[in-house]
């Protein structure tokens, strides 16, 4: 897969499952992130941006629900509950709180696999029918293609991190505005993100030096000193 790799996170206190997902998953070329708390978990979803999470409920510390609802106020991000409760209540609540599938233990690869597929073209159905998602944004020699995820500098792949790559493709579906740096760090980190910008200052550093041909005298992200970051207007949008 050219550019970012889908990223999951597993927030499981159970280590022979956590272990079992973990090698499934890194066997079928995902990044994994793991966590076996609810706290950990937490701080993991809003640091690295995963493009899914499982979810165990009965951790030791928070009940997975509480994550599901914490989650829901800033982010749609694919969650997956994979859970021993097999009640229908239990399934009821914990989809009527945002989570997009219930998975019950035990379960198999190809199971798990299947349904992380179905939630993540879900998830990107969902993006592609915003009209900022209809085409890529095009702009001198940068072309970001949203659906597959990949970025191309003069024909050149670019390869950033999840996150970098999540700070570009906000900036750029809303090309020609300035976004604020607390609006950057909402979308990107949710409402627990850093006040003090500084994760922000050191990936838009990281973006210029793969994106710019001058990083001092960039051509596509532009500084709103004191205000935020803009994106050069797209040229499909412009004509």
């Amino acid at each position: 897969m050219i550019g970012p790799s889908c990223s999951i996170l597993i927030i499981e206190d159970e280590k022979n499952i956590l272990d079992f997902m973990t090698k499934a998953l890194k066997a079928n070329n995902y990044k994994v992130y793991t966590a076996t708390s609810g706290q950990s978990g937490l701080a993991l979803i809003t640091s690295q941006c995963p493009d899914l999470v499982l979810l165990d409920l009965g951790l030791p510390d928070i009940d997975g629900n509480e994550i599901i609802s914490s989650v829901r106020q800033w982010t749609s991000c694919p969650i997956i509950v994979v859970s021993a409760r097999s009640n229908e209540r239990d399934k009821v609540t914990a989809l009527d709180l945002g989570a997009d599938d219930y998975l019950t233990k035990p379960f198999g690869t190809p199971e798990l696999l299947a349904r992380i597929r179905a939630s993540l073209r879900h998830s990107n159905r969902m993006e592609s029918s915003s009209p900022l998602y209809i085409h890529p944004y095009q702009c001198g020699g940068l072309l970001i293609d949203f659906d597959r995820r990949i970025i191309t500098l003069d024909g050149e792949a670019v390869h950033l991190t999840p996150v970098e790559y999540k700070i570009v493709a906000f900036l750029a579906r809303n090309s020609g505005k300035v976004m604020t740096y607390s609006a950057i760090m909402s979308n990107i980190w949710g409402p627990y993100a850093d006040s003090n910008n500084r994760i922000l200052r050191v990936n838009m550093a990281n973006i210029r030096r793969k994106l710019e041909k001058n990083p001092a005298q960039p051509e596509y992200i532009y500084t709103e000193v004191g205000v935020g970051y803009r994106m050069r207007e797209d040229e499909f949008e412009a004509n």
